[in-house]
């Protein structure tokens, strides 16, 4: 890395980041949707090597998620420190709306989630003034003069009963006239002026950052004369590196600026296999106004390092997992809440149960205006891991006696139906790709999807173990079973935007009985992940 970073610096699924600093440590923290545990939490002391701490939500009393879009659960988190206390506030977009929950220790253990009936919207944040006041802003739709658009409001807020202390105030639209997508809001108080730092065009191409300032932090705020400070949608869509927005700031003890904020790696096109990764770039003010990545406005995928003390190197996940462990590792997720025991480390494998949930199933309209119906007797029986580049090996050893319509096996899974998987059914080993459409955004009344599964290849097999291997090279995939080439998968079909890119690319191990009753367990014996 000589005296360079390189961005992504966290690569892979890991959108919506939020940084806070405390004396010489930071600590990090990003959405994650429908996985379990939620919400991964980071810590670094240089801003470019972060260790996984832990996940706020681990509890599976605390979170309910359900295994649908992948797009749904948990969005937006803000990370603040005040006063010997860590505060996460945050929204289950599939369930209860926005909550907050507070810790001595950002690793853990959190307290139990507070719900916040009054704080309604998506992307809420809170702000700690010097003065000891807490305010919070999130999202809504307001009637302005010329138009009803979503802007940004605030109001003086209580973060131990989670009470507002005063009216809501509508603080700021957008830069733009008429942006859609006004989101993501936090407040900093910075020398003589407070400033609003929000995201709006929507979190695909058009994302940008934008910020406003007021000397009050519930007043009128005005917009930075060159607004957006960052954004990538003037470059087209053959730039590398796309969706630029979602900023958070941070000042370290030396008093330089820094921002996080998430962006997507192109593959091949105009494709995001990553989905939405944390990206850094440094700040510097001039006039009373933040300019992100001086020199270029864009971000680079590489930086001088911070003037800061090394961190340790930063965590990664181990290139093969034996599963000889009584845990599992940290970087293992679950597609959902995991309430049914479906999986289980036993004799130096990981067993997953055959579950009637099919990998690739009907999708259901997120409404977020009535209570959720929760089914804990619905899990899928899937563990995975995010892809980090664009191009990786996922292998694994699997024991299944597969009966009647069970399946288990290797998936490769973007944007709930996108999926590609090489399953050991009875008699037969098969590639299925699985494709999905929809005709409007999942929480529109009218929404519907379109699924359609494919068997690209299919080949006999003689033993009951089979080695099953998924090798990409950009959007060139080949499937592998026993050494034995089965097909070449082009990736597009998996990475559309026809959904928009909220999460990126999971690999892993699945389980199903397809909708049927069965008490079978597939048996994996290892789990291998290489990246080139």
């Amino acid at each position: 890395m000589g005296n360079y970073f390189t961005n992504p610096v966290l690569p892979g699924f890991y959108p919506d980041p939020t940084v806070c600093r405390v004396g010489d440590d930071y600590y990090l923290a990003t959405s994650s949707f429908e996985l379990f545990p939620a919400i991964p939490v980071f810590h670094s002391r240089d801003l470019v090597h972060w260790r996984q701490l832990g996940h706020v939500l681990d509890k599976k009393e605390w979170l309910y998620v359900d295994a649908n879009l992948f797009a749904g659960g948990m969005m937006a988190p803000t990370l603040r420190y005040s006063d010997g206390t860590f505060y996460l506030i945050c929204c289950n977009f599939a369930d209860s709306g926005n909550f907050i929950m507070t810790a001595k220790d950002p690793a853990g253990p959190w307290n139990e989630p507070v719900p916040l009936p009054d704080v309604p919207g998506i992307d809420a944040s809170i702000f700690f003034d010097d003065d000891g006041k807490c305010y919070v802003t999130s999202t809504g739709q307001f009637d302005f003069a010329d138009c009803t658009e979503q802007g940004i409001w605030g109001a003086e807020f209580d973060p131990g009963s989670g009470k507002l202390l005063s009216g809501k105030k509508v603080l700021w639209r957008s830069a733009l006239r008429g942006a859609p997508s006004s989101e993501a809001p936090h407040l900093y108080h910075i020398g003589d002026w407070y400033y609003l730092i929000t995201a709006e065009g929507g979190t695909e191409h058009y994302h940008s950052v934008v910020i406003g300032r007021s000397k009050e932090p519930l007043g009128e705020y005005m917009g930075c004369p060159h607004n957006p400070v960052m954004t990538h949608r003037h470059l087209g869509k053959n730039y590398p590196i796309g969706n630029a927005g979602h900023a958070d700031l941070v000042q370290t003890q030396n008093g330089d600026w820094y921002a996080v904020l998430l962006a997507s790696r192109l593959v091949d096109g105009f494709y995001k296999n990553m989905g939405r990764e944390t990206y850094m770039v440094p700040v510097e003010w001039e006039d009373g106004w933040p300019v992100f990545s001086p020199g270029t406005g864009k971000i680079e995928f590489k930086y001088p390092v911070p003037a800061l003390p090394e961190s340790a190197a930063a965590s990664k996940p181990p290139e093969i997992d034996n599963f000889d462990s009584n845990t599992l590792d940290i970087n293992w997720v679950f597609w959902g809440t995991p309430y049914q025991d479906f999986w289980k480390l036993e004799d130096g494998a990981l067993k997953l149960k055959a579950l009637p949930h099919a990998m690739a199933r009907p999708l259901k309209r997120i409404d977020m205006s009535k209570p959720v119906e929760k089914k804990y007797d619905d899990n899928v029986s899937c563990v995975l891991r995010r892809q980090c580049q664009p191009d990786f090996e996922a292998c694994c050893s699997l024991k299944f006696d597969a009966k009647d319509k069970e399946a288990a096996g290797l998936v490769l899974l973007q944007q709930c139906n996108h999926q590609l998987r090489i399953e050991k059914r009875a008699k037969t080993v098969q590639v299925v790709l699985a494709e999905c459409s929809i005709d409007c955004p999942p929480f529109l009344p009218a929404f519907k999807d379109n699924t359609t599964e494919h068997i690209l290849a299919e080949h006999p097999y003689e033993s009951e173990t089979v080695i099953m291997r998924i090798a990409a090279k950009g959007q060139d995939i080949t499937v592998y079973c026993n050494d034995l080439l089965l097909c070449h998968v082009d990736g597009r079909l998996i990475n559309t935007e026809e959904i928009g890119p909220m999460t990126g690319t999971m690999t892993g191990m699945f389980a199903t009985s397809n909708e049927a009753a069965s008490d079978n367990w597939a048996l994996f014996d290892w789990f291998r992940y290489t990246e080139n």
